[in-house]
C-alpha cells in the first residue's frame, strides 16, 4: 500500500508554553483506517485540528506532516505554518454535530455547490450535477438539495457532511466523533457509507470515538490516547487482545457493562392509558401508548430509534406536550395530567429530568451551590449547606465543588451534578432522557453504576430513554421498544435481550456492534 500520511513530532501547547499533546507520530495507507480512541479530554479532537490548522488561539502546534510517498515541498507542511493548502483536496474533517457544521440558513444544495466551484472550480450546471450524484452515494435522494439543514434528521444530516467533505476529493478523512450521537440503525449506516465511499475508494480514514467497540469495528490500527499522551498503537486485533498498557485494558473493560440486579414486582407509582400525543400540522399521531406502568423503584428503560417517540412521550410524562383529552396519566393515584396551577407546581418536584447535554442545561454563569439551591428553594425544601453536600455526596462529589462553576467539571462531572440537581426536588421518578449517550465508556458505567445506586438506596423510579441496548440491560428492570409513537414491545430486560418478540426489537439488537473479544480474533 501507498503511504497517504505521516504525521511526525505533532505536540500542542497553549500561550502559556504548557504541553497539552504529548509529540506523537503515525502514518496512514491508502484505504486504511486508523481508530483513535481515549476518554474527553485525552486530545483525540486536539490531534483532528491540529493537521487541519484548526486550533482556536492561543494554542499552537508543531511537527511535521506528509502527504503522500514523496517527500517535495509541495506535499510536506510545518504543522507551526499554514494549513490552508491541506485543507479540503489534502484533509477533509468531518464533526461530531452536523447540525452546528451546516449553515442554518443556507440549502443543502447551495453548501454542496458552493464546495463543488470553489474547490474543483466547476460550473454551476457541473456541480448541480456532482451534487446529485454524491447524494445517491450517500443513499440519499436529490430532492435534499432543496431543503434546510433543520429539516432532516440527524443522520442524513451527518451523511450531508460526509458528502460535503468527499465534494474535495480528499486524500485523507477525519470523522471526528461522527457517529457517538446516532441510534445503532443509523450509526451502522454511516459505518457502511465509510467503508464503501472512504475506504472502498483508496481514501485513508482516522476516525475518532469514544466508543471503542464501534471504532474497533471499523479500524484496521487503534490509536490510544490518554491525558495528551499517545500510550499504545497497532493492529486492532493486537491492541484489543494483548493490550500493553493498563489503561487500554480499563477501555476494554469499560465496553463490558454489567447486567442490572432485577427488582422485586411493585405497585405502579406511574401509569398511562391511552396516551395520545399530535404536533401541530401533523396527519398522525407522534405517540399513541396504550398503556405502560412503571413501578415504585423500577427502571423501564424505553428503547428505539432517532424520531421514534421516545423524547415526546418523556416531554409528555414531564407536563410539557399537551396531550389528547381522552388520555390519563395517573401518578401516584391522582390524575397528574389534569393538575393545573398552584397545584401542578407543587406536583412538579416528583417527577424531575436529566438531559443529554449537561453543559447545555447547567446555567454557565451560576455557582454549583445555587444551581442546587435553586430547585429545593422553589418547592419549600431547605437549603442549607448540609443539604446541598448531601446532595453532592449521593452522586460522589465532593463539598467543594459547590463554589465553582459548571465550565470547571469534566462531562462525566457535569452529568453527575445534573443528576444531583435532578435529586434535589426529592422526586419520585426520574426521567433520564439520552443522559450517558454523550459520554465516555469508562464515565458511562459511573453512571450507570450512579443510576442503579440511587434507585437501590432511595427507592428512586427511573425512566431511562437511550438508543443504546447495552446501556439498558445496565440499569433497567424492563425494556419497552418504541417505533413510530408505538411501543411494540415490553418486557423483563434479560427476557427481551435474549429473545425478542417484535421484529423491530431484533434490528435494534442486530445493529450492535460485535463485542471486542470477536473483533480481537
Amino acid at each position: 500500500m501507498s503511504c497517504l500520511l505521516s504525521v511526525s513530532d505533532l505536540r500542542v501547547e497553549d500561550g502559556r508554553g504548557r504541553e497539552l499533546l504529548s509529540p506523537l507520530s503515525f502514518s496512514l495507507d491508502a484505504g486504511q483506517c486508523l481508530g483513535i480512541v481515549g476518554e474527553s479530554g485525552s486530545g483525540k479532537s486536539l490531534t483532528a485540528l491540529s493537521l487541519c490548522g484548526l486550533l482556536p488561539e492561543p494554542l499552537q502546534a508543531s511537527g511535521h506532516l506528509q502527504l503522500g510517498d514523496e517527500p517535495d515541498a509541495a506535499s510536506s507542511f510545518d504543522l507551526s505554518g499554514d494549513l490552508s493548502a491541506v485543507r479540503g483536496g489534502g484533509i477533509a474533517l468531518v464533526f461530531q454535530d452536523a447540525l452546528a457544521s451546516l449553515h442554518p440558513l443556507r440549502s443543502i444544495g447551495s453548501q454542496l455547490r458552493e464546495t463543488l466551484c470553489v474547490r474543483r472550480a466547476m460550473s454551476r450546471a457541473q456541480a448541480d450535477v456532482e451534487a446529485r450524484q454524491l447524494l445517491s452515494r450517500m443513499q440519499l435522494p436529490g430532492a435534499m438539495l432543496s431543503r434546510l439543514p433543520h429539516q432532516v434528521s440527524g443522520g442524513q444530516r451527518q451523511r450531508m457532511l460526509l458528502a460535503l467533505a468527499l465534494a474535495t476529493q480528499p486524500r485523507v478523512l477525519i470523522a471526528d466523533e461522527s457517529t457517538s450521537a446516532l441510534d445503532p440503525q443509523v450509526q451502522a449506516s454511516v459505518l457502511d457509507l465509510l467503508r464503501r465511499e472512504v475506504l472502498g475508494r483508496g481514501i485513508g480514514l482516522i476516525f475518532i470515538g469514544h466508543d471503542l467497540s464501534v471504532v474497533a469495528s471499523l479500524a484496521d490500527r487503534l490509536a490510544v490516547f490518554h491525558r495528551g499522551h499517545l500510550l499504545e498503537q497497532g493492529a486492532t486485533a493486537s491492541v484489543i487482545g494483548q493490550p500493553a498498557h493498563d489503561y487500554t485494558r480499563q477501555l476494554i473493560a469499560a465496553v463490558r457493562l454489567p447486567a442490572a440486579m432485577p427488582a422485586s414486582p411493585t405497585s405502579p407509582l406511574l401509569s398511562l392509558r391511552n396516551l395520545r400525543v399530535r404536533y401541530p400540522g401533523a396527519e398522525r399521531n407522534a405517540l399513541s401508548v396504550d398503556a405502560l406502568d412503571i413501578g415504585r423503584g423500577e427502571a423501564l428503560a424505553l428503547v428505539g430509534e432517532s424520531g421514534s417517540g421516545k423524547s415526546t412521550l418523556a416531554k409528555a410524562l414531564l407536563r410539557l406536550l399537551p396531550a389528547s383529552d381522552d388520555g390519563e396519566i395517573m401518578l401516584d393515584g391522582m390524575r397528574w395530567d389534569r393538575l393545573s396551577g398552584a397545584a401542578l407546581r407543587r406536583a412538579r418536584r416528583r417527577v424531575q429530568c436529566v438531559f443529554q447535554d449537561p453543559y447545555a442545561s447547567l446555567d454557565p454563569r451560576q455557582r454549583i451551590d445555587r444551581l442546587l439551591a435553586e430547585p429545593r428553594r422553589i418547592h419549600g425544601l431547605s437549603t442549607d449547606r448540609d443539604s446541598l453536600i448531601t446532595l453532592l455526596a449521593a452522586v460522589g462529589l465532593d463539598a467543594d465543588a459547590l463554589v465553582r462553576y459548571p465550565h470547571a467539571f469534566s462531562g462525566g462531572q457535569r452529568q453527575r451534578i445534573a443528576i444531583a440537581r435532578a435529586l434535589a426536588a426529592e422526586p419520585d421518578l426520574l426521567i433520564a432522557d439520552e443522559a450517558v449517550s454523550a459520554l465516555d465508556a469508562r464515565v458511562r458505567g459511573e453512571i450507570l453504576a450512579l443510576l442503579n445506586r440511587l434507585k437501590a438506596q432511595r427507592g428512586l423510579s427511573l425512566l431511562f430513554i437511550t438508543h443504546d441496548m447495552d446501556a439498558a440491560a445496565a440499569v433497567a428492570d424492563r425494556i419497552a421498544v418504541m417505533k413510530d409513537g408505538v411501543i411494540v414491545e415490553c418486557a423483563a430486560a434479560m427476557a427481551l435481550l435474549e429473545a425478542p418478540r417484535h421484529d423491530y426489537s431484533r434490528v435494534l439488537l442486530a445493529a450492535r456492534p460485535a463485542p471486542l473479544s470477536a473483533q480481537a480474533g
